[in-house]
């Protein structure tokens, strides 16, 4: 027997209904996910932020130590230059006098 048509829009009604509260639980989800997605977005934009701020901090420091580095290195070299000049003073000298 076929089911009557009060039958079949009380089934249509009932899928239609199911359908609603499904669209209303994925409308939940998605809100849900939003806030997820906002979190995370503040939380990476706070990461970028200190990363930044620790890599300004390395750079700095890397640059006084080559900076420091860099000093010492032509202390070292006008001594090298100096002692230089005065071993071919010495040589000259010695020279001159010999």
């Amino acid at each position: 027997m076929r089911p009557s048509v009060e039958e079949r829009v009380a089934y249509l009604e009932g899928k239609v209904e199911e359908h609603s509260r499904g669209f209303g639980e994925i409308r939940d989800l998605l809100v849900h996910t939003d806030g997820h997605v906002l979190a995370l977005d503040r939380k990476v934009d706070r990461f970028r932020a200190e990363l930044g701020s620790r890599i300004d901090a390395l750079d700095q420091r890397l640059t006084s130590r080559v900076d420091a580095m860099d000093r010492k290195v032509s202390r070292q070299f006008t001594w090298l230059v100096a002692m230089q000049i005065a071993f071919m003073l010495t040589v000259v000298g010695a020279l001159i006098r010999g």
